[in-house]
């Protein structure tokens, strides 16, 4: 390939001229996704992966491709559909993204992700994960036990989440340095977070004042994530979505990116995608005064 290429740790530098470099990052990438999904790699898939890509890559296609694959323990994470794939560009490319969607389109998944590789990749020195406190059109009263086990099962979507992404004593591990954080929204007002990869999953439920609140935590070097259903809000009636109240007044400022996931990007059950589009048919057909 007529490019330079050293190891060191976890790390593999390549060097030359830009075309060349980026196909070489290309093939490696691809080496080691067969690696990883195969669980071997030999001589002839290694001329079979370079053979394809440069056809794939020619001299003249652009500079902005960017490899979106994200690692787990578990193997390879990656976009399903086209509207995920924009979702992770858009969360590389800015500082605050936005993204709005039905459930099941990896909206918390991949958001989760990309802020655990950043993590692992030393882009960021802290990981904080929050989530409003508001139960799902049902009232549960006080619930038993200390202040943990009160929050804890709104926080389970996150653990779940991140227990997919890293080996569970890692995770322990990180959570007892406060390395990771995973907390209602309400702890996460007087902080200022430096270097940090944060996300407010379930935005949907914050009122304005919440939303700002959260937006103003970001400090140096972090990147920030909101993800919400619009569809879905729990607050009482007459109260504003702090979600769909940023993405208004938000929309013409430099370094924020917006994503609206839809149906084609279900990626749960099949019987997901139908409810959710039934739903939908449902709702557009009604009167106003339904």
């Amino acid at each position: 390939m007529g490019v330079q290429i050293t190891a060191r740790h976890e790390n593999i530098v390549i060097s030359g001229q830009r075309q060349p470099v980026r196909i070489t990052a290309e093939i490696i990438h691809k080496m080691q996704k067969r690696l990883l999904q195969r669980g071997r790699l030999e001589e002839r898939d290694v001329r079979d992966i370079l053979t394809q890509t440069e056809k794939e890559m020619p001299l003249e296609s652009s500079d902005t491709d960017k490899t979106v694959t994200v690692f787990s323990h578990k193997g390879l994470i990656e976009p399903f559909t086209p509207g995920q794939k924009h979702y992770i560009e858009t969360m590389q490319a800015n500082d605050l993204t936005i993204c709005t969607g039905p459930a099941g389109t990896g909206k918390t998944y991949l958001a989760v992700a990309v802020a655990v590789s950043m993590l692992k990749k030393k882009q960021v020195r802290k990981l904080v994960l929050a989530r409003p406190a508001v139960e799902a059109g049902e009232k549960l009263g006080f619930l038993p036990g200390d202040l943990h086990a009160k929050v804890n099962p709104y926080l389970r979507p996150l653990f779940d989440s991140l227990e997919d992404m890293m080996e569970f004593g890692q995770m322990r591990k990180f959570m007892e340095m406060d390395i990771i954080e995973v907390v209602p929204l309400a702890f996460m007002r007087g902080r200022t977070l430096n270097e940090a990869a944060i996300l407010c999953d379930e935005a949907q439920n914050t009122v304005p004042s919440q939303m700002l609140m959260f937006l103003t935590r970001m400090g140096r070097g972090s990147k920030m994530i909101i993800t919400g259903d619009i569809t879905q809000v729990d607050l009482e009636p007459g109260q504003t979505s702090g979600l769909i109240d940023a993405r208004r007044k938000l929309q013409n400022i430099p370094g924020i990116g917006f994503v609206e996931l839809g149906e084609k990007d279900i990626v749960r059950h099949r019987l997901v995608q139908d409810i959710v589009f039934a739903y939908d048919r449902n709702r557009s057909s009604k009167s106003p005064h339904a």
